[in-house]
Formats: C-alpha cells, sequence, structure tokens
C-alpha cells in the first residue's frame, strides 16, 4: 500500500538525474511529494521531470560546484514549489589516485564536488527550513568517508568530510527542529560504477568483499534516505547511516573458519 508521508512537502536533490538522485526522486513523488532536480545532465533530467510529471517535478542545469548554481536552484526552487522541508545533497564525482599521484587540480575537484557542494547547498536552503521551522537534509557521504581506500585519497578526503560536515550542522541546527544526517552506500549498480561493471574480474573482486554478496539497488539506498527524510525519524539528527551489504561491519579478513579449523587441529596435536 502507497503511503502520502510526503504529502504537502517539497523535497530537493542534487545529482537527481540517475542513479540514487533519481530513486529518491521517484519515490518523494510516489509518496505525494514534490520534487526539484539538479544535475549537469539536462537531457536525463528533463527526461525524469516527464516521468514524474511537471506538476510534481521541475529540472535546473546545475554545477553544484559553483556556488552561485546552487543558490539559484534552491531559491528557483522555493519561488517554484513555494517552499524546501527537504534537501538531499547526492551529487558527486569520483576520484582515483594516491597522494604521490594527484596533481592539486584533481584534487581540489573533487573536493569541491563531493564536499563544498553539500556546504553550498545546505547554506542556501536552511534560511528556507527556518521560516518553515523545520526541516530535513540528507548527505550522500558513502562509506568511502567512513574508512580508508587503496588509492582513494581525494574521494575518501571529501567524503570523510561530508560525514563530520554532518555531524556539525546537526549540532548546529538541533534546537531549531532541522534534522541533518547522512547515508553511506556501499557498492551500488549507477553510472558511476558501470566501468566497474565492465571490468569483470575487478567487479567479481568487489563482490568477494561484500558479505552479502551483492552490489546494492540504487532504490534501496533511496528508501533509507527517504525514512531520514520522514517524519518517521523525527528522533534522528547527525546520524551517519551505511547501507553497504555488511562491508563495514567486518573485520576486513575473509572467512577464518578454515584457519579456525587448522588451529583447533594444532590444539589437539
Amino acid at each position: 500500500m502507497l503511503t502520502q508521508q510526503f504529502e504537502g512537502k517539497v523535497a530537493l536533490v542534487t545529482g537527481g538525474a540517475s542513479g540514487i538522485g533519481a530513486a529518491f526522486a521517484r519515490t518523494i513523488v510516489r509518496d505525494g511529494g514534490r520534487i526539484a532536480i539538479a544535475d549537469l545532465n539536462e537531457d536525463m533530467g528533463l527526461a525524469l521531470v516527464a516521468e514524474l510529471g511537471t506538476d510534481k517535478a521541475s529540472f535546473t542545469r546545475t554545477d553544484v560546484s559553483q556556488q552561485d548554481d546552487v543558490i539559484a536552484f534552491v531559491d528557483g526552487a522555493a519561488a517554484h514549489f513555494g517552499r524546501i522541508d527537504i534537501l538531499f545533497n547526492n551529487a558527486g564525482i569520483g576520484g582515483m589516485g594516491t597522494t604521490l599521484d594527484l596533481d592539486a587540480a584533481t584534487f581540489r575537484r573533487v573536493i569541491e564536488v563531493d564536499l563544498f557542494s553539500v556546504f553550498y547547498g545546505c547554506k542556501a536552503a536552511l534560511p528556507h527550513m527556518l521560516r518553515n521551522g523545520s526541516g530535513a537534509i540528507v548527505n550522500n557521504a558513502s562509506i568511502a568517508g567512513m574508512l580508508g581506500d587503496f588509492g582513494m585519497t581525494a574521494y575518501n578526503t571529501a567524503k570523510g568530510g561530508v560525514v563530520n560536515y554532518t555531524r556539525a550542522l546537526a549540532m548546529d541546527m538541533a534546537k531549531s527542529g532541522i534534522r541533518v544526517n547522512a547515508v553511506c552506500p556501499g557498492c551500488v549498480d549507477t553510472p558511476l560504477f558501470a566501468g566497474l561493471k565492465a571490468a569483470q574480474s575487478v567487479f567479481d573482486n568487489f563482490i568477494r568483499a561484500v558479505p552479502m554478496a551483492r552490489i546494492g539497488q540504487a532504490e534501496e539506498i533511496a528508501e533509507v534516505v527517504a525514512f531520514l527524510a520522514s517524519d518517521k525519524a523525527s528522533y534522528m539528527t547527525g546520524t551517519v547511516i551505511p547501507v553497504d551489504g555488511g562491508i563495514t561491519a567486518t573485520s576486513g579478513f575473509p572467512d577464518l573458519a578454515p584457519f579456525m579449523e587448522i588451529l583447533q587441529k594444532c590444539f589437539n596435536a
């Protein structure tokens, strides 16, 4: 049975034309809300609006690394729909390379898109939420913000910043009625992972690292984001939730059962 938990509410999503962002947009509209979508991909963004309905969705071509673009998106959405209740800072890019490999421009670009965009979105949306006396912000932080990875220095740094920015902003806004939480996806079937799926041996190694033995679907992440954005999570703020098939629950060791059997035989010898 479909719920109408977002009836009367307006949500914003960056990076909303595909992947997790698009899945979130569909969830908002399914549950009675209206959605403003920001993305660089105009064709996909407009196609999604046509799918959802122009009375329920809008699209603005936005470069989230540019503060003026983000302000224009947020203020435009508020003018179009009359209010802002929810913000999902979802836009992001990958970034490979160790500190020795990376040049400063690449490092800066990842930080601008993955971290500064979150600050820009929150700074622009908060005045609108304060006028309402309530609001919910969810930031897409990735498990890369919780752990270190080989050769992902810039991405780990940016997403780690999102995790702690989420906590800091949650404390700043705790008494204002505005909640701030983060979701940390693991390996998810999105355009960002399309190249990985094409490299079968590399993809298989990823799957072996996931206790649930599969990658996640965008809809699975979007449902968690929707929960955090909803009144069902009314007593949650500053929370960072991994949605990763169990990756962050492991020690990193493989199945130790065979090792324990050998060890037991040694003790019994």
